[in-house]
């Protein structure tokens, strides 16, 4: 897999950049001190909820998502970015201020505050002389003005522009690339820019059936393995293509408009996800199609293009790459590693070989259980391995079957084609088994072989053979949570405490919206 992503990208084509060491870049910014080259324009694509397979680039059949492609060639296509959470908001917080969710108390979970007193780097960047703006979606959703913020984490929003006529229903009705331009009119050409283009594709819910209508094949579809392989499921696939086709599309003009400027190849292009695809096992799941993303980053002026790089990267190393890019000092408070070494290396493959894994968890998604509790979680993962903790494994981590009042049931799925098909057909011997995958109860522990069961669907946790590695995993991931302060490594159960503003439905007990819950 990992030479016929090689071998797409050279059928892309080859481009070459200067290759320079870390050092000779930018040097890190102290007092106003002088830097030693232009800092870069930033441009920070992020799709709402694509899994890291879903690109040309990575060979996925049946998309077509040119602008993505490019920026993989003519930078890095990386093939091991994650998120730190497989939800919205808190993954959005954990790029915003380089922090796992255990270090951000009410952005930590679902729909809930953003403290203030957490920095976020695109206010550390306008203060170093960056414009700073954003349009779509930003942090969210959630409550960024209660703490007291004067305004959305990503900067100034732009979105006045409003679409004429939209493709489908189903896509958000807003000119991304208008927005763009409407920002790039009125910023000062003399100051960098940084601005994040938040696409609210291919979130749900889509219009059925615009993947066969835009002329897509079922057969081109490679269904995960905890979905059944029908063509319902693989129709649904393909109308999720087709939204994140739309968001490549808005990509692909944005790239024009700063090529035809002259901007291009001063600005550091980035472009990723925030959580998985929208189906069953996955968003809002810590495995592989939940927390794996795609990734690419662009900017020839200074980092060697066609290159395929397989470290392990989490969401929250993008604070610190883009500060110390820009010539900012890092705050203390972060967490994450700068990709640096990365970026200015000349090699591909594995690069930095201190990144030995990554820290995802997950807390809250919907109000899906009694009390408004979350279904609290935290993994670790390796190169091959991925080890999870499921911290209340007495909970139904995709939401309760029943007793909300508000069908249909196991809300922390999103609602889908795909989720009512194996609701109906969770009985069929084709479906009974992913169905208790998707939908079960989990024990306390799991351990998969990503590189053998991608799909994660054989748990080796209990195994002799994997004995002494599950114990090794869950030391590291214990020892990383406590040096980390997460409150869940030490029993405290806060974040069951803290309000959610979207959507409560009618189970029993708490479920006062925007508030509270003083019991825990």
């Amino acid at each position: 897999m990992h030479q016929t992503r090689r071998q797409f990208l050279k059928t892309l084509g080859t481009g070459s950049a200067a290759v320079f060491a870390s050092g000779m870049l930018i040097s890190r910014r102290s007092g106003g001190g002088q830097q030693s080259a232009p800092r870069p324009n930033i441009l920070f694509a992020i799709a709402d909820d694509q899994s890291w397979p879903h690109a040309g680039a990575y060979g996925c059949p049946g998309i077509n998502t040119p602008a993505f492609d490019r920026v993989a060639r003519e930078g890095i296509l990386f093939t091991n970015a994650f998120c730190a959470a497989p939800q919205c908001s808190p993954n959005r917080a954990a790029i915003f201020t380089g922090r796992n969710i255990g270090q951000l108390e009410e952005a930590g979970t679902h729909a809930s505050n953003f403290p203030k007193k957490f920095q976020v780097y695109p206010d550390l960047l306008e203060e170093s002389g960056y414009e700073v703006g954003f349009t779509g979606k930003g942090w969210g959703p959630g409550n960024w003005e209660y703490n007291g913020r004067p305004r959305n984490p990503a900067g100034q929003e732009f979105s006045e522009h409003e679409l004429q006529k939209r493709p489908y229903d189903s896509v958000r009705n807003l000119d991304y690339t208008a927005n763009f331009r409407a920002f790039l009119n009125q910023r000062d050409p003399d100051r960098p820019f940084h601005f994040w283009y938040g696409a609210s594709e291919p979130h749900r819910s889509y219009q059925p059936g615009i993947g066969l209508q835009a002329g897509k094949k079922l057969a081109d579809v490679e269904v995960p393995a905890f979905l059944p392989d029908t063509e319902e499921i693989r129709s649904d696939i393909l109308d999720y293509f087709v939204e994140i086709e739309w968001f490549d599309h808005h990509l692909g003009q944005m790239l024009t408009i700063l090529e035809e400027s002259g901007e291009l190849e001063n600005t550091l292009v980035v472009v990723t996800s925030d959580n998985g695809m929208p189906f069953p096992r996955a968003k809002a799941n810590l495995y592989e199609f939940g927390t794996h993303m795609p990734l690419a980053i662009r900017w020839p002026e200074r980092v060697a293009s066609g290159r395929v790089v397989r470290d392990l990267t989490s969401s929250i190393d993008f604070a610190p790459t883009l500060l110390e890019i820009a010539g900012v000092d890092i705050p203390a408070q972060v967490t994450g590693k700068s990709l640096s070494q990365v970026l200015f290396s000349s090699e591909e493959g594995l690069v930095d070989p201190s990144r030995e894994w990554v820290l995802t968890g997950r807390e809250r998604h919907t109000h899906a259980r009694p009390d408004n509790l979350a279904y609290p979680a935290r993994a670790l993962r390796t190169g091959q391995y991925l080890y999870i903790r499921n911290l209340a494994p007495d909970r139904w981590p995709a939401g309760n079957p029943g007793g909300s009042g508000d069908p249909p049931h196991y809300h922390d799925i999103d609602d889908s084609p795909s989720k009512t098909y194996m609701l109906e057909h969770q009985d069929d011997p084709a479906v009974c088994q992913l169905f208790h995958l998707g939908f079960g109860k989990r024990p306390l522990e799991e351990l998969y072989d990503i590189q053998a069961d991608p799909g994660c669907i054989h748990n080796l946790a209990g195994q002799y053979e994997y004995q002494q590695l599950q114990e090794h995993l869950w030391e590291q991931l214990e020892d990383t949570l406590r040096a980390q302060h997460d409150p869940r490594a030490f029993g405290y159960e806060i974040f069951e405490s803290y309000p959610r503003y979207s959507h409560m439905r009618d189970f029993p007990g708490f479920k006062q919206q925007g508030e509270y819950n003083f019991e825990y």
